[in-house]
């Protein structure tokens, strides 16, 4: 696409390249919960997933695209046909489908990995881009590696892909190895050395290895390419990949350098984004992270506070609201009806049509009656168990814990499982051990414990709990997590959160390993 268009796409890959980012799987219902709310946020294409990597993967490709109308649905392929086809098949579906294909084009892959000559990959682009084109309109193609890749040999791969009908080609650095100024005469030399690279969009997918990606996706913006490639909160593999909210709002905030480019993102759904996505893979971002943590609007210094009270502007570059953040943490309380827990739940990215409305409501109730303040961590802990269990094998009911310095530690726990309900006891070192114990004896587990940490959702004595634990088995991470006002039920919650995603994984064979492009 020209550089004269001020369009810059969003393509956002949390569901595929985010998604491999350890422990940060998530299962059919998740995806397609965060896919809503992507599609709310208004980014121009969403990456499903890798649809031969597994039939977890196929589903939720095919889930998405049959229920996401308004955006680009696309399906990542590697170049055999036999990927092709399952690509295709999973977005059948979609409205607006779009398959990308990938192989690597550096030296060291083609010496390492691959074991092909340069030639041979010439030839697997033209063959697998025609290939696509011949069902779908809108084929993306990327060289894997590209910022290691020879550049009159990376010229030579765009030109194929784009005359065998690819309309978007994505120059990734994979390995996050690049630097801005390297990027940008990258991008120029493609630009000048690649035939009718003006008619299709180019694309910038950046890793943050070295803490660049987003300065790496802004400097290929302003030569002259047309998408970036992200995801929220900046999750991935190893440091993660571009920050989408980052790039939106660096482009927003500052339109006396962005040379007129905007997005399409509506800014005020970033945080709930944010947040959702938190809530759904358990993992919270730094208090320091730029636009979306706890601490970008936070102001401790008597001279900021002083400059802020005064005038905003003195210390803050944009609002909280322009992101979707609300300004009154504060949020509910006891005497709160359900029009307003629907609003709040709305402000915080959460669906209501999407989780058990008068089941979370009954728990907000409830916790109001305990705590004096209810704040929005706390409504975010409340429905977080009801976005995700429509396919869960385990479900927790109860716990007693015997435990204290004259006893030793003991646990009875009862699940749910198979929709029978079920009694365990254990001991352990410790009541949390033997919480767990009971637990791993109920689900006749065979994973590890990887992590365990334990936070305070909010400040005060009556603060929920938060437990994050981390388990592995064969190999494959995941993360789960649980909140209560007594931490081991938060525990129990937590693990049996983790498990759950285990065995959904364990119930679909992965087919091939995705990765990075």
């Amino acid at each position: 696409m020209s550089a004269t268009d001020n369009a810059v796409w969003i393509f956002d890959t949390t569901l595929r390249d985010g998604e491999q980012s350890p422990g940060c799987s998530m299962n059919l219902s998740e995806k397609l919960t965060l896919a809503r709310q992507l599609e709310r946020l208004g980014v121009d294409v969403i990456e499903a997933g890798f649809p031969i990597a597994s039939d977890g993967d196929f589903e939720s490709v095919k889930a998405i695209a049959e229920e996401v109308r308004g955006t680009i649905i696309c399906g990542l392929s590697r170049t055999g046909r036999e990927d092709i086809d399952r690509a295709l098949q999973a977005l059948e579906p979609a409205a607006k489908p779009r398959v990308h294909i990938f192989i690597a084009t550096s030296d060291i892959h083609l010496e390492h990995k691959l074991r092909m000559e340069r030639d041979e990959v010439i030839q697997e682009i033209d063959r697998a881009v025609r290939r696509a084109r011949e069902y779908v309109d809108d084929v993306e193609f990327s060289a894997e590696d590209a910022t290691r890749t020879d550049w009159d040999f990376l010229a030579m791969v765009f030109d194929t892909a784009i005359a065998a009908g690819a309309s978007t080609i994505n120059v990734p650095d994979t390995v996050g190895y690049t630097m801005p100024e390297e990027y940008t005469r990258l991008m120029q030399h493609l630009s000048a050395n690649v035939p009718g690279v003006n008619k299709v969009r180019m694309s910038a997918h950046c890793h943050n290895d070295l803490g660049l990606g987003v300065a790496n996706s802004l400097a290929a913006v302003f030569a002259g390419a047309r998408q970036i490639e992200c995801t929220v909160n900046g999750i991935g593999e190893r440091a993660g990949n571009t920050a989408m909210e980052e790039v939106v709002m660096a482009l927003k905030t500052r339109p006396d350098m962005a040379q007129g480019l905007s997005t399409h993102v509506n800014t005020e759904e970033i945080y709930p984004t944010s947040r959702l996505l938190s809530s759904i893979i358990g993992v919270s971002v730094q208090p320091n992270k730029a636009i979306v943590g706890q601490n970008a609007f936070a102001h401790e210094a008597g001279i900021h506070q002083h400059g802020v009270l005064q005038a905003a502007i003195t210390y803050e570059i944009m609002t909280p609201q322009s992101i979707g953040r609300p300004s009154n943490e504060l949020v509910l309380g006891k005497h709160s009806g359900r029009h307003a827990f629907r609003n709040r739940l709305a402000e915080l990215g959460i669906d209501s049509e999407s989780i058990d409305f008068e089941e979370s409501f009954k728990r907000f109730k409830d916790l109001a009656d305990k705590k004096k303040i209810v704040y929005n961590e706390d409504i975010e802990a409340i429905v977080a168990d009801s976005v995700t269990h429509t396919d869960d094998r385990f479900e927790f009911s109860q716990l007693t814990v015997l435990t204290g310095t004259f006893a030793v530690p003991n646990a009875t726990v009862e699940l749910v499982i198979d929709g029978e309900p079920r009694k365990a006891t254990a001991g352990g070192v410790g009541p949390v051990d033997a919480v767990f114990k009971a637990v791993s004896d109920l689900t006749e587990t065979k994973s590890d414990l990887v992590r365990y940490q334990v936070n305070a959702i909010t400040a005060g004595l009556d603060a929920q709990g938060e437990v994050t634990v981390t388990i592995s088995e064969d190999g494959r991470k995941v993360i789960g997590h649980g909140a209560h006002y007594d931490v081991l039920v938060a525990s129990a919650k937590a693990y049996v959160h983790a498990l759950n995603k285990l065995e959904w994984h364990k119930q679909r064979h992965t087919v091939a390993e995705p990765k990075g492009i």
